[in-house]
């Protein structure tokens, strides 16, 4: 019991570090942001990290993990996060790269030799889902034989096995049977099962305590119970896929916290080379040399000038997100216990300019505050001058200021107020803005600054 004191005193006194990362404004948003995306999708569960500047900044569970009993969620408990694992999965095989017991260009048939056209396909291909083989699991629900339980060799019999969808390297398709076959051929390659390999050589490395193998191990009643929805019904317990069906393509379960420090790890190339961090974070061009998005177990994109990866995941009962902005040292992990919910995109997308705002612009806030304030005026039909410059000023003639008087004054006192975008333009700043009011109204403010902080315009639709 002393040491089970110790360490609750231990995780409380963490809890308060991370959470001194952000300011007291910015967790109350980060709050707000979870609680309003929580009742439009009527998800029962949620479960968030933030890293921030390099270092975990907040981690916080809200609603309930379970149902019936009614459980509440804690930061604890692990959710399952399905196709997230894609990245843990991809992470195993450069791992051994850097081993030098593999190749990404070796062909699957060294060993898988019995796959469909396995001597024309490479475990890159596996992995960037550029290989031809047909997806096992592309519904959005568990079907009648997922009820049973499955050997992944019995799964690359069924869809490995029969003629490729498309020739290897031709088109980029999602196919989860990319990783069965890739998680197989860790285990011959390594020796090891696939979890006992996670847990060796990234887990334990990392400091991640909480990742289970749901084909190993159950979620424990403390961890998150996975629900369903049919339209606008009820929220009900989901049945889910039987063991091993998702295997190397989706089984893990573990915390948001440690998603976070799994961030982290990837932020400071603690696991692997830089050269083959490179690999994973590089999409391949296709044959005929369309780009495609998508690199070893991420999706990569440019997110206004910021390398994103980005991975989701969707399985029985859960669903997953997990974001990194490379260069700017920012992450967000968000879990949720209710399939088919898109509570997990409303909520990285508004807490990404909390994490990225500052750091690209640094008069972020004192535009905003300007912003808000030539707003208010706006409201009472009139505006400061010396907060424009004089095209500006011409534009606000008096039609104009008695229009934005009459639309917007009954509006009332905008809920939220937020920049969305910043870009460069005709030599000035570029602020987008997303104003939103309690009758449900959202507006649109578009608005350009010159180098002294006036705006040149600032119009509203």
């Amino acid at each position: 019991m002393r040491i089970l004191s110790l360490l609750f005193a231990l995780t409380a006194i963490v809890t308060l570090n991370l959470q001194a990362q952000l300011t007291p404004e910015s967790t109350s948003r980060i709050d707000a942001i979870v609680a309003k995306a929580m009742e439009e999708t009527s998800v029962p569960g949620a479960s968030i990290s933030v890293i921030k500047d390099g270092k975990i900044a907040y981690v916080h569970a809200y609603g309930n993990a379970s149902l019936d009993p009614a459980t509440p969620a804690r930061p604890e408990s692990r959710y399952s996060i399905g196709s997230v694992s894609k990245q843990f999965m991809s992470m195993a095989i450069l791992l051994l790269v850097q081993d030098g017991k593999l190749k990404l260009e070796d062909p699957v048939a060294k060993y898988l030799p019995d796959l469909t056209r396995a001597k024309d396909i490479t475990i890159r291909q596996l992995l960037s889902h550029t290989s031809g083989y047909q997806d096992y699991y592309p519904l959005d629900y568990v079907a009648p034989f997922m009820t049973k339980a499955v050997t992944p060799d019995q799964i690359l019999d069924r869809f490995a096995r029969i003629p490729l969808d498309f020739e290897p390297g031709t088109q980029w398709q999602y196919s989860n049977t990319n990783f069965v076959a890739a998680g197989l051929i860790l285990e011959k390659v390594s020796g090891m099962r696939l979890a006992a390999f996670m847990e060796k050589r990234i887990f334990q490395p990392l400091g991640m305590q909480t990742p289970i193998d749901l084909g190993v191990q159950a979620l424990a009643e403390s961890d998150a119970r996975g629900y369903t929805r049919f339209g606008q019904g009820p929220v009900r317990a989901v049945r889910p896929e039987a063991r091993d069906w998702l295997f190397a393509a989706g089984q893990l379960a573990m915390t948001a916290e440690d998603l976070a420090r799994w961030n982290l790890g990837l932020l400071e190339g603690k696991l692997i080379r830089p050269e083959l961090m490179d690999e994973m974070i590089k999409a391949p061009r296709l044959k005929n040399g369309a780009p495609t998005s998508y690199g070893l177990g991420v999706a990569i994109s440019n997110d206004g000038g910021h390398p994103k990866v980005q991975h989701g995941g969707a399985v029985a009962g859960f669903v997953s997100s997990n974001t990194v902005w490379l260069d700017q040292g920012a992450a967000v992990a968000v879990l949720c216990n209710l399939d088919g919910s898109r509570a997990t995109g409303l909520i990285t997308n508004q807490i990404r300019p909390l994490l990225l705002a500052e750091r690209d612009d640094p008069r972020a806030n004192e535009q905003l505050e300007r912003a808000r304030r030539i707003f208010s005026q706006l409201q009472e039909g009139k505006i400061d001058t010396s907060l424009l410059t004089s095209d500006a000023d011409s534009y606000f003639t008096p039609q104009v200021l008695a229009d934005a008087a009459s639309s917007l004054k009954p509006l009332g006192s905008p809920v939220t107020f937020e920049q969305t975008r910043k870009a460069l333009r005709g030599g000035m700043t570029l602020r987008n803005f997303q104003i939103t009011f309690s009758g449900g109204t959202v507006l649109q403010l578009s608005a350009f600054s010159v180098d002294d902080g006036r705006f040149a315009q600032y119009l509203i639709q």
